[in-house]
């Protein structure tokens, strides 16, 4: 049953973070000139659009079960055309942060309903998916932040950087799953914690960080 709840816990704030995280691509392209994703119906809030089965329900049910230590996990990726901007370099860096950039903004807003359900006295339970949706957000945006292909990062630096080197950049996304494979699952079996180096680490750094601050507010 405590599994169970745990998951349920999770689940919700895991959704709504990579939803709108999605959703936030698929509203920024529209808005600077391509509709790919409004024509295939992903600039929506409607989460069953956006759920992978395998990234979204299945790999952080399983992470949450087996006391990982961590949670990972992803949508479908909305399509862009990044040729239909109207000014693809400099657009394409507004598309990319759209996501990581909702999410930054969806752990603010669950710090602010902590101190509100703090003061206000609200059950255990809702503070739990409160703190979950800062975590998962947190992760979310740092992970994608950073310059790997095919993360958003990737996208940013592409978009900032000039021709002579973005263009290689550009190139190696094709091969951003493999990327993902071998950071993420292959290097952890020769011991080396990508994960904790490269999103645990600032995680915890900016979670201390707020946790001091809440700890300030009175009961």
């Amino acid at each position: 049953m405590g599994t169970a709840i745990d998951i349920a816990l999770y689940a919700i704030p895991v959704i709504i973070a990579i939803t709108l995280h999605e959703a936030a691509h698929g509203y920024v392209a529209r808005h600077f000139g391509d509709d790919t994703a409004a024509k295939a119906g992903r600039v929506t809030l409607n989460p069953l659009k956006h759920i992978d089965l395998f990234g979204t329900i299945l790999l952080p049910a399983f992470l949450i079960l087996t006391k990982a230590g961590f949670l990972f996990g992803w949508a479908k990726p909305v399509p862009v055309n990044f040729s239909a901007l109207r000014h693809p370099k400099r657009d394409m860096i507004w598309v990319a942060a759209a996501g990581p950039g909702m999410n930054i903004l969806l752990a603010v807003i669950s710090i602010l309903l902590i101190v509100g359900a703090m003061r206000a006295g609200q059950p255990s339970w809702l503070v739990k998916v409160l703190w979950n949706s800062v975590e998962i957000n947190l992760v979310l945006a740092v992970l994608n932040l950073w310059p790997i292909p095919p993360l958003d990062g990737s996208k940013i630096a592409v978009g900032l950087l000039p021709p002579p080197l973005a263009l290689p950049l550009w190139r190696l996304s094709r091969y951003g799953m493999l990327f993902l494979l071998l950071i993420f699952f292959i290097a952890p079996l020769t011991g080396i914690d990508v994960f904790g180096w490269m999103i645990g680490r600032p995680v915890n750094f900016i979670e201390h960080g707020i946790l001091a601050m809440l700890r300030q507010i009175p009961r």
